[in-house]
Order: structure tokens, then sequence, then C-alpha cells
């Protein structure tokens, strides 16, 4: 294991002249596919996503990035529900997509908005006050964001991309702050997927919109 742990954290190449470790190229290769899946809803994103919040785990703690460590933690055991969720979806509609894409009630918007910027608050003066964290209000935002937009992602509801390109635009800089090169341009392309998530998920619920029902197809047959 010690083995195994000194490989990942050792350099795999240099990038603007910084060391670019074996855990952040597969974090890099993981976060891109997982990312992908989701855009084309495939069920398949959610175990890479696991194996990209291991990565990211230990990429993050080395990076003494506390509160995206726990995010990480909290994003595999979110992946799981997500993961169980598109399954019982996809059982009961017996369709490729599914759980139908749906927008946020209201109640959904100002609950998420609220969360993130209480979350936001409390976590910052817990890494403030209880860690050495350089960005502690970045890092906050990131996590409690993230797990707004995660829920959203989990239930197909069609602003949850909305929210991952904003977290996508605090991190990229974040990441690059922290000598996490190869991880900002990982976040650069999931800020282009996520739009280009955004204009797929729009263009499948509207094909969906004018789709005949089953019964209308069948008799028109």
């Amino acid at each position: 294991m010690n083995e195994l742990l000194a490989w990942m954290n050792s350099a795999a190449f240099v990038l603007f002249g910084a060391p670019v470790s074996w855990i952040e190229v597969i974090g890099f290769v993981t976060g891109a596919a997982c990312v992908y899946g989701v855009a084309r809803q495939k069920l398949w994103n959610w175990p890479v996503g696991i194996i990209n919040n291991i990565a990211f785990i230990i990429l993050f703690l080395g990076a003494g990035l506390y509160a995206e460590s726990v995010l990480q933690v909290i994003f595999a055991a979110i992946a799981v529900y997500g993961w169980f969720n598109w399954i019982r979806g996809n059982a009961r509609t017996e369709s490729r997509n599914d759980l139908p894409i749906r927008d946020a009630t209201r109640k959904e918007i100002y609950a998420g908005a609220a969360a993130a910027a209480v979350g936001t608050a409390i976590v910052a003066m817990l890494l403030t006050h209880g860690t050495d964290s350089q960005v502690p209000w970045p890092d906050a935002f990131v996590l409690t964001a993230s797990l707004v937009a995660t829920y959203g992602q989990a239930k197909k509801i069609f602003q949850h991309w909305h929210v991952w390109i904003l977290i996508d635009l605090v991190s990229i800089p974040l990441y690059f702050s922290r000598g996490l090169a190869l991880t900002a341009i990982l976040y650069i392309g999931f800020l282009a997927l996520c739009v280009y998530g955004l204009l797929d998920w729009r263009r499948a619920r509207k094909a969906a919109s004018v789709e005949p029902a089953p019964e209308l197809a069948a008799e028109g047959a």
C-alpha cells in the first residue's frame, strides 16, 4: 500500500514548471470521462465518478484543500444514491434516458441558494479557525455549491448545469493557485463539457416534449 501511494504521488511529467503526479493524471482522466458520461446521460458515469472521488481525495489532501477532500467523500456517497436512482428510473421507464429531465421548483431554487450561501460561510469559518487552509472561502464555496449541484444531477434537474458552470469558474483559478495545473486544465474542460451538457439536455428535453405518447404512436402505426 505504501508503495502504491508513493507511486501515485510521484511525478508523471512536468507542466508549466510544476510536477504533475500520477494521481492527478488519474483524476484528470476519470473526471473528464465522468462529466462526459453525465452530459450523455450514461449510467456508467457514476462508478467512474467514484474512482475520480478517490483519486481527488488523495490529491486534495496533499494540496491542503481540506474542504474539497471532505467533498469527495460526500460525492462518493451521493454517487451511490445517484447510481441507484438512475437505475431505478431506467427500470421504471424502460428507456435509455431513464429519469425525465425537469426544471427546479421555486422551493428547490431558494433552498439551494440558501444552502450554498450559509454552507459556504460556515465551512469557511471552520477552515479559517480550524486548519491551515490558505483559501478557505473559495474552497468552502466549491464544497457547498457542489453538493447543491450534485443533488440536482441525481434528480436530473436541468438547472444543475448552471451551478456546475459557476463552480468551474471558481475552481479554475483556485487550482492554479495551489499548483494543480493539470487539474485546473481539467476544470477548463469541465466548463466546456458543462456547457455542452446544458445544451444537450436542453435538446433532449425539447425532443421529449414533442414525442407522441406511446399509445398514440401505436394507434398511428
